[in-house]
């Protein structure tokens, strides 16, 4: 995969992710104005954790990472029909291990519940959310089947229908809500019946996809095999490993439990603060490690260097803007998508400084989506396992002990300041690999222009949000205003980043046309 059909991949997932993050921001809008931040959406907040909680632990965290580059070297090496095979048997068993752990999950949702927000014990919010929760969890076992056919996709260089699939689960929310008010029904329990909905339209969107693309996969019963035996030795350690990021939530949510409403606050924040990781790290991640994998499968070096030094170039160029914008500006982000209905002033208020924390912290979370492919495409589960026990030592001492000194926002700088240790870790892990494991020279000349341009545009936006200040808050002109303010801030940051040589717009028009 050359350069430019990286990038044009990155744009592939990253413009179908900008959509799904623009409609869950609409859909996330919705919920916070119908529900508010009481009882109601703490409870739908613990019990859509939950499922999406084990579904990065068995499929995108550990199953994925395991199987795509094993997929990728069987296709490359053995043909289609072996590869398709080796598809089959992993859906089998993946499949069987998902049936016993939903059954097991709907007898232990109490204690799930207790494990996940204990804080709950004896309030409203707990018997919703042991109610929800039964409805939501089986959600895990369709979108993580859906998970491993989006391997396939993406293994064969087809983006498209795994990265749109997100889009049709915030459709289905949004239509579900918008419905229940339309009649008079109850929004929150349209909203979590919609989610395990969503799941089985998202395997079968993906299921026609794998299938249109020459994999089209049958059910068949599972049994052990020797691949299937290896597949489970490499995904063992990158399941341990996505359990310490599970628990880092875990932890982070416990905590947070504690403090009224915080677990409502957090939550919205990282909705904000995911638009760019997933439209930027998640993306580039999706598309770096297959073709890692092949390129490394053909001992192609230069070749390898030079996609992860892209990688991070493409990457970092979109987030550290994002990442100034969250940190100067996330009261007038905040208030203007979220403040509206049951959402009052001084949520806003929490939620944005939580955002500014989260900012801090994204351009790590980005990092590690660029370098976890160097180990997973070695078929190296194990170090990324160990560098996420020291993260996660990291992330329960800020937040436990934090809580005690700094209140609620413990579990913010907990997950932003593990995030960072996290990255340390990978790159001196990383650096036995040689040259492969080390951006290039051009990635050293435009990432001090990009920083620069970066703060640049975070100067402009900061000095334009105090003069907007009436507008962002006055209700028939806070959109517009937010709008100009946003689109200040890109053409600022492209302009001088253009004008500085951060990044040159052609390249940029050539993936789109590749694209």
């Amino acid at each position: 995969m050359k350069p430019i059909r990286l990038m044009s991949g990155f744009l592939t997932v990253g413009g179908w992710t900008l959509m799904s993050r623009v409609l869950g921001f609409v859909r996330d809008a919705m919920i916070l104005a119908f529900l508010g931040t009481g009882p109601l959406y703490q409870a739908y907040v613990v019990a859509f954790r939950l499922p999406n909680m084990f579904r990065r632990f068995f499929a995108e965290g550990a199953f994925n990472m395991a199987f795509v580059p094993m997929f990728s070297k069987k296709l490359e090496g053995d043909g289609q029909d072996e590869a398709r095979a080796f598809a089959e048997d992993a859906l089998a068993g993946l499949a069987s291990v998902l049936i016993v752990l939903t059954l097991l999950a709907q007898l232990a949702m109490p204690w799930l519940i207790l494990g996940l927000a204990s804080g709950f014990a004896g309030q409203p919010q707990f018997l919703l959310a042991v109610d929800f929760g039964r409805i939501a969890f089986p959600y895990i076992l369709f979108i993580s089947l859906a998970a491993l056919l989006s391997g396939v996709l993406n293994a064969t260089g087809r983006f498209a229908a795994a990265a749109a699939a997100p889009v049709l689960l915030n459709l289905l929310l949004i239509a579900a809500m918008v419905a229940a008010r339309v009649v008079g029904g109850d929004v929150a329990r349209a909203l979590i019946w919609a989610i395990p909905v969503a799941g089985v339209g998202q395997l079968a969107l993906v299921w026609i996809a794998a299938s249109r693309a020459g994999f089209a996969l049958r059910l068949r019963r599972p049994r052990l095999t020797p691949e299937l035996k290896r597949l489970v030795r490499i995904a063992v350690p990158a399941a341990l490993a996505g359990g310490v990021v599970q628990v880092n939530l875990l932890v982070g949510q416990q905590v947070a439990s504690y403090f009224d409403t915080a677990v409502s606050w957090l939550f919205a924040a990282d909705r904000l603060y995911q638009l760019p990781l997933g439209v930027v790290g998640i993306a580039i991640g999706v598309v770096l490690l297959p073709d890692l994998s092949r390129r490394l499968a053909a001992d192609d070096m230069a070749g390898s260097r030079d996609a992860l030094s892209r990688a991070a170039e493409i990457s970092l160029a979109l987030t550290i803007p994002c990442a100034v914008a969250l940190v100067v500006i996330p009261l007038p982000l905040v208030s203007v998508l979220f403040e509206r209905g049951a959402t009052t002033a001084v949520d806003s208020a929490g939620i944005a400084r939580a955002v500014a924390i989260y900012g801090l912290g994204l351009p790590a979370f980005v990092l590690q989506k660029i370098y976890q492919p160097l180990f997973f495409a070695r078929e190296d589960t194990r170090s990324p396992f160990r560098y996420a026990l020291w993260a996660m030592a990291v992330n329960a001492v800020i937040a436990v002990g934090g809580a005690f000194l700094i209140g609620w926002t413990a579990p913010a700088w907990a997950t932003t300041l593990a995030g960072w240790a996290m990255v340390v870790l990978l790159v001196r892990g990383a650096r036995p690999m040689g040259e492969v494991a080390r951006f290039d020279a051009r990635f050293h000349r435009r990432i001090w222009r990009i920083v620069l341009a970066s703060l640049i545009m975070g100067a402009i936006c900061w000095a334009l949000a105090l003069a907007l200040g009436t507008a962002l808050s006055t209700p028939g002109l806070r959109y517009l205003a937010l709008l100009g303010l946003v689109l200040a801030g890109m053409v600022s940051y492209f302009a001088t980043a253009h004008v500085i040589g951060a990044l040159r717009l052609s390249e940029f028009k050539r993936a789109f046309r590749r694209g």
